[in-house]
């Protein structure tokens, strides 16, 4: 993508309070100024257009990153990463979609965040289905929600709840609950005596035993593909629905039915009817696209 210009990039010698300060800095946009700067981009690569539209959302990437502290690695790494998804979503934004750009980019800056610690975590696998890493990033949640969060093995009734709420196996349980209790060491750490070519890390004696790339990559492209047919398939529900599908389904914190209810001024039964109804006609959508694109979809639009 074409350069934005210089961005401030958070980093531990300059202090993330005033790396916080500086993105306060920038204005946010107009609904009508975020569609012209978008055409701009979209229609002529104005790299001044793309800046703004960066600028302008780096308070929404730094606010979801923060949501995933805990995983033992920098904040302002995390916080990087959330940026390059945020650069992702507006290098790919459509303003003819008719939806603002935060909407679309949040699905870019956690699917870049989520990359990012799984693949910096640990060497070990956390897990290649979607329910595994759901579990990996929904297993602290689980815990507290029922009071779990001591150090060491779960019982044996909260290894069984927690299993059946986040669809994995009770021993998925077990042993995601142990690599996070526990600690990864170093790949960095000396093996040897480090005096001339006997020294060495750890990382130099691993066995890369997952070498095709050619299928990693085509593993991002199909993920890659898969997001924008999901962005696609969100033009088929009103605003309404869309809103409340967001907020239920689609957040981090996902609201209330009374919240909503209170929103729109209708009864929390009414809300749910729409969510549900929503998320069929989207799935309906999805399907349609995924035959056109000789693809495989499953019941449950992740």
């Amino acid at each position: 993508m074409a350069t934005y210009g210089n961005l401030p990039a958070p980093s531990p010698e300059q202090g993330l309070n005033r790396y916080l300060q500086e993105i306060r800095k920038f204005p946010l946009l107009e609904p009508e100024e975020e569609y012209m700067l978008a055409k701009a981009w979209a229609d002529h690569e104005d790299s001044e257009a793309a800046h703004r539209m960066v600028t302008s959302h780096l308070r929404l990437a730094a606010k979801i990153a923060m949501g995933y502290r805990g995983y033992g690695l920098s904040q302002a790494e995390v916080i990087s990463e959330a940026n390059v998804g945020l650069m992702q979503a507006v290098k790919r934004f459509d303003p003819e979609r008719g939806f603002r750009l935060a909407t679309y980019a949040m699905w870019w800056i956690r699917a870049s965040i989520q990359e990012y610690i799984l693949r910096s975590w640990s060497l070990v696998k956390m897990g290649t289905t979607s329910a595994q890493k759901k579990l990996f990033f929904n297993l602290r949640k689980a815990k507290s929600k029922i009071g779990a969060l001591e150090d060491g093995d779960l019982r044996p009734e909260n290894v069984a709840q927690i299993a059946t709420e986040l669809n994995v196996t009770e021993k998925e349980v077990i042993d995601m609950n142990r690599r996070l209790s526990g600690s990864d060491a170093s790949l960095n750490a000396q093996v040897g005596s480090g005096d001339g070519e006997s020294s060495a890390q750890w990382q130099d004696w691993l066995e890369d035993t997952d070498a095709n790339q050619a299928e990693a990559y085509a593993e991002s492209e199909e993920l890659d593909t898969r997001r924008q047919m999901l962005m696609s398939a969100m033009d088929v529900l009103n605003d309404r629905e869309r809103d409340i599908l967001m907020e239920r389904r689609l957040r981090d914190d996902p609201m209330t039915l009374e919240d909503l209810s209170s929103r729109y001024d209708v009864s929390r039964e009414r809300i749910r009817q729409i969510e549900v109804r929503a998320f069929e006609k989207l799935q309906e959508r999805m399907r349609i696209l995924a035959r056109e694109k000789g693809m495989r979809i499953s019941e449950e639009v992740e």
